[in-house]
């Protein structure tokens, strides 16, 4: 036969299970610094295979171009060496990054409008 307190652990496991998702989805306790902002960008765009057919993992460089209480923006440029070919006096600009310290949310620079939109890997590639 089965007990109250038995009962209540069966009914409330699955929340209970579900409770580190929602803790981490929710804003974060310490804020990040600056590398933890970089490794959170770089594994999410690795994660999301955004450069995988356009330029190899290993020709891109990252660099900080602001920091404020609230973001981070980072610039992610191509590499130009005997390995990655191009000229090695050059670096452009793929893409630019802002990542908020508190929230973790990811940010991509617009050049068409001059404007921080939500980051959507589907647009990117």
């Amino acid at each position: 036969m089965n007990s109250i307190p038995t009962l209540i652990a069966a009914a409330f496991a699955p929340v209970l299970m579900g409770l580190p998702a929602i803790v981490e989805a929710g804003p974060r306790s310490h804020p990040l610094n600056e590398d933890a902002a970089l490794d959170l960008l770089e594994r999410t765009l690795k994660r999301d295979h955004v450069y995988t057919h356009r330029i190899s993992w290993d020709c891109i460089s990252y660099g900080t171009e602001e920091t404020t209480d609230a973001y981070f923006d980072f610039v992610l440029r191509e590499i130009h060496n005997a390995k990655c070919g191009g000229a090695p006096e050059w670096m452009p600009v793929i893409d630019r990054y802002r990542v908020y310290r508190r929230s973790g949310k990811i940010e991509r620079w617009q050049a068409i409008d001059d404007s921080w939109q939500r980051y959507d890997p589907t647009k990117i590639r």
